[in-house]
């Protein structure tokens, strides 16, 4: 039996190469990343729909010890962050560790080797002293949860599974979601069919993506000064930290996101009734922002039609809605986000005692500092439970957890622990707080969002500063876990 790995990272996309190249900076180069996929590039090798893009700066999207000095608009697009993350593959050398089309189906823990043991589709299973999930929250496209989805006779589409071979030239296609992926989306549809209907259950605020390309002056000095990238860098880092104040908290700040957000609807919609069914009835960031300056001129051309009353269900001809009109089309785009494990795991995860992660998360994730969980020694999560960012990138959080998690697999490795297993009570006690400060953020403030399980428990979010995350990420406090030394003689 071969010697068990140092650590298993799952997922090749931000988080798992990321994780990888801290390790190998390090000095820890005994890990294997274990990918589904035939690619790097997590989610942006997935999301290849017409138009996708970030709605964070490129200068933030992008981890602070790989700059890309070359990013030819402010806000990259889809193709462009994944050269990016393929280009940091190469760079660091990575493909080497990676083993592609190789999907996981199970992980468990053995208590007396102190190891995890990863079983996959293809029944190779894969050992090593700790697991690091980068699966990462939005790898599962959702699916549509509407009678008669089986009975439409023409052609349907997720926009986290496009279908490139599909000519949308000519044709009447249905799109079901608003949210940040359907404002993207629908602008190149009405540039490509016949018309396009956009069906709404509930209006999103929005702010306009001031975008342009990058001069190529400007991208020379950042090649030939790299204190030029950084200082725009923190300039954009900054600049969403302090939207916090009126994203994370329903404060002044709030007020003034909605007053900006309802004179861009008022500069870019002239008809009453239209900004009438466009204008949200919730605070600004109790539901994602949505950054685009042309979905409301898309809604407004010609072949686009936008739908407000409720979907019944689909025919085999269409959707039909709750005031009785059955929508003829052609294609159904599916716009409805991903299947966020909010209360369960992606696959069964057993830790100490043969206990079941999936059973114990039934009513909502929790995690200490959103990546370690008593009862499962040595596992690491990259954006578990409640360390999402209402304002700011997601890389900024992630470099934060990747610090922390590297820093725990060498104390384990230089210490030569059996197993490190954060205690039940610090947990419980970090939670406890979290939860109570939850209760005055906008999330929790009444409207319904991917953000919330069923009963309202938010398990998403992180509740403060982007600076305040990783200031909590900055230290391993051992004394929040329990160390079992290796046994003498193993």
């Amino acid at each position: 039996m071969s010697r068990p790995a140092t650590t298993l990272i799952i997922g090749a996309g931000f988080a798992g190469l990321g994780t990888a190249i801290r390790l190998l900076r390090e000095g820890v180069d005994d890990f294997v990343i274990l990918e589904r996929g035939d690619d790097v590039g997590g989610t942006w090798r997935d999301n290849t729909y017409p138009g996708a893009a970030c709605d964070i700066p490129s200068a933030l999207y992008s981890f602070s010890f790989a700059q890309n000095p070359g990013w030819t608009h402010v806000y990259a697009r889809g193709p462009e962050i994944l050269g990016y993350i393929r280009d940091m593959t190469e760079r660091y050398g990575l493909r080497r560790f990676i083993r592609f089309g190789t999907e996981v189906t199970g992980l468990t823990y053995t208590e007396d080797t102190g190891t995890w043991t990863a079983s996959t589709a293809s029944g190779e299973d894969h050992t090593a002293r700790t697991v690091v999930m980068a699966a990462g929250p939005l790898a599962n496209a959702g699916p549509p949860d509407i009678p008669g989805v089986a009975s439409f006779r023409g052609r349907t589409i997720h926009s986290a599974r496009w279908d490139h071979g599909y000519d949308m030239a000519g044709k009447r296609v249905a799109v079901i979601g608003t949210g940040a992926s359907a404002v993207q989306l629908v602008p190149e549809l009405t540039r490509r069919a016949a018309r396009v209907t956009v069906f709404q259950r509930t209006p999103g605020w929005v702010l306009p993506r001031l975008d342009h390309r990058v001069p190529p002056r400007l991208r020379s000095l950042y090649h030939r000064r790299p204190a030029a990238r950084s200082a725009t860098r923190a300039a954009w880092f900054w600049g969403h930290e302090i939207m916090a104040l009126g994203l994370v908290w329903d404060t002044v700040g709030s007020t003034a996101v909605a007053a900006a957000a309802r004179l861009h609807l008022r500069r870019q919609v002239k008809d009453r009734w239209m900004r009438r069914r466009l204008t949200p009835h919730f605070r600004p960031g109790c539901k994602r922002m949505l950054m685009t300056s042309d979905y409301y001129p898309a809604l407004q051309r010609p072949n686009c039609k936008l739908v407000t009353w409720p979907i019944a269900g689909i025919s085999p001809d269409g959707v039909r809605t709750a005031d009785g009109i059955e929508h003829q089309v052609d294609c159904i785009v599916f716009a409805t986000g991903f299947d966020v494990c909010k209360t369960g795991t992606p696959f069964p995860i057993h830790g100490s005692g043969g206990r079941l992660l999936h059973e114990e998360w039934s009513r909502g994730a929790y995690a200490y500092k959103s990546v370690s969980v008593a009862g499962y020694p040595n596992l690491f999560f990259t954006f578990g439970p409640n360390s999402g960012p209402g304002h700011n990138s997601a890389l900024v959080y992630m470099e934060a957890q990747i610090r922390y998690i590297a820093r725990a697999v060498l104390t384990i490795v230089d210490r030569g622990l059996l197993a490190l297993d954060v205690r039940a009570d610090s947990q419980d006690r970090f939670n406890r707080r979290l939860q109570r400060r939850l209760e005055r953020t906008t999330w929790n403030s009444g409207c319904t969002s991917w953000y919330l399980t069923q009963d309202g428990r938010n398990v998403t979010m992180y509740p403060g500063f982007a600076t305040q995350y990783t200031r909590q990420m900055a230290r391993l406090d051992l004394n929040d876990y329990h160390l079992t030394p290796t046994l003498p003689g193993t």
